[in-house]
């Protein structure tokens, strides 16, 4: 897909399912380990995980636009888009995910990944109210809160919608 000074871009296939899993439950528990139960970051979180990520590469749909960012031939972060998935979306894209493991902040990773899924179109998110890192990056990358708010049902973080 392409590359960056110290990392590479890829869509992933599905033998990249744990190390998709990893990078997911590493990012949660550095970004969100003083707010949520320890039970989203042990080994139970990590099967689950797993088993997700296998069953989304698995049956990817065309539509949706996955990418994963590679150091040294590791995955080190990952971005996940499509058509929105809630009730009342308000764009037509949706970030479903984006997680960088936090050795990788600051090097780029995290916005050739944004710019890999999203381009410069028009879309809405979901971020975690407690998580001004993200905030800070998708404010940076035009995206504002549009004033829709709603508690994450498996963790319980506030969560704010965000536009562009």
């Amino acid at each position: 897909m392409g590359t960056a000074p110290g990392f590479r871009l890829r869509a992933p296939a599905a033998a990249d399912a744990s190390a998709i899993a990893r990078v997911h439950v590493a990012t949660w528990r550095a970004t969100y380990g003083h707010l949520i139960a320890e039970s989203f970051f042990d080994d139970d979180a990590l099967r689950r995980r797993e088993t997700m990520w296998r069953e989304i590469l698995v049956g990817q749909d065309s539509a949706r636009r996955l990418v994963v960012a590679e150091v040294d031939g590791t995955i080190v972060g990952f971005a996940h888009a499509g058509s929105p998935l809630g009730a009342h979306p308000v764009r037509g894209l949706q970030l479903y995910t984006l997680y960088v493991l936090p050795a990788h902040h600051g090097s780029g990773v995290g916005q050739a990944l944004l710019d890999a899924v999203l381009g410069d179109e028009a879309a809405e998110l979901w971020v975690a109210r407690d998580n001004p890192r993200a905030l800070g990056f998708y404010r940076r990358n035009g995206f504002g809160p549009d004033g829709a708010t709603a508690d994450d049902e498996e963790t319980g973080l506030a969560g704010l919608r965000l536009v562009r």
